[in-house]
């Protein structure tokens, strides 16, 4: 991946709000939704980007002993690149030292690529949402216990 990850700043919302509409148009996130997460100081997110472009943002959720993975989106023309992984790997470093004993975060049942990122960042399936999402689809619960040697 050739993209730089950086914490989100204001003058990423219009950016980042075009890209959550492009992806997930049933049920996008508003400008005030992350101008509102970005206030919060219990929310850390993150931009990848290309130039001044932004390639994909996530979103974390984070009160000690839990953290949430609030949103992950990639534009279409950087999926595949290692984008997610480079932006999740990122968000997930700190709350290993910061007294969270785990993650968790939902994925669409359909969403096979999500999924297999996720595990791979040590994730497994806990339960399941059925009809969480607009669309009537399930969510699966995934959750990430703290690594071995975390604080």
């Amino acid at each position: 991946m050739s993209s730089t990850v950086t914490p989100m700043r204001w003058w990423h919302v219009a950016a980042v709000q075009g890209l959550e509409s492009e992806l997930f148009p049933s049920d996008p996130w508003s400008a005030e939704q992350f101008w509102s997460e970005l206030a919060q100081p219990t929310r850390r997110y993150l931009v990848a980007l290309d130039g001044d472009d932004v390639l994909g943002y996530a979103g974390l959720f984070v009160l000690p002993p839990d953290a949430d993975v609030q949103t992950v989106g990639v534009a279409p023309s950087a999926q595949g690149r290692g984008v997610a992984r480079a932006l999740l790997s990122r968000l997930l470093e700190g709350v290993d030292t910061d007294g969270v004993s785990h993650t968790m975060l939902e994925v669409r049942e359909d969403n096979d690529g999500a999924q297999a990122l996720y595990t791979r960042l040590g994730f497994d399936i806990i339960s399941r949402r059925p009809r969480y999402y607009p669309d009537g689809a399930d969510a699966l619960i995934m959750r990430r216990p703290r690594p071995a040697g975390g604080a």
